[in-house]
């Protein structure tokens, strides 16, 4: 009556739409968890350099430098629906010339059995903190926040922002040392 092909190719659609199916209940199940955890940034460094930008005109343009130390568990985030974390520490403030500025200044990417309490000290920005002119020098509403990406096995790709913020005040003169 039927071929072999056409028993096959039922069977593989068949085992397809099964598939799909456990795929999508397995999704439904880690849907709707929230994925916020409270987060803990100090600053321990903040210095400013006036260097010259060689991306456009002969001006000079904003360097900012920042010491951190984030401490976060990262432990409840992680359920059998969880791939990877992409942490990413980012700084927003405002200028006269931009009413929103967004800069990553760090990440870092968190894998499955990996040790999830983040305990960082000290550290470096990862990323150059460039301002398109002269808008950190003095600037005293510049926000750091970690947020992270959670990359499942099955499902959408959700942005989480962490509780924890830090605000800061940038100097008001410029370093003129070598080093950072």
């Amino acid at each position: 009556m039927n071929t072999v092909l056409s028993r096959a190719n039922s069977l593989f659609a068949f085992s397809l739409s099964v598939m799909a199916a456990l795929t999508f209940g397995c999704f439904i199940t880690t849907a709707f968890k929230d994925r916020s955890i409270p987060v803990d940034i100090h600053v321990s460094k903040i210095m400013i350099k006036n260097v010259d930008d060689f991306t456009g005109p002969r001006e000079r343009s904003d360097l900012g430098f920042v010491t951190f130390d984030i401490s976060a568990n990262l432990q409840p985030i992680f359920d059998w629906n969880v791939k990877e974390l992409f942490l990413y520490l980012t700084a927003e403030y405002s200028t006269k010339s931009n009413a929103l500025n967004q800069v990553v200044l760090w990440d870092k990417i968190v894998l499955r059995g990996d040790n999830t309490k983040l305990n960082l000290k000290d550290v470096k920005s990862k990323y150059f903190f460039f301002d398109d002119g002269n808008g950190l020098r003095a600037n005293k509403n510049i926000t750091l926040t970690l947020s992270w990406n959670v990359v499942p096995n099955a499902g959408i790709l959700p942005l989480v922002m962490g509780s924890g913020h830090k605000s800061l005040a940038f100097p008001e003169t410029y370093e003129t040392s070598k080093s950072y």
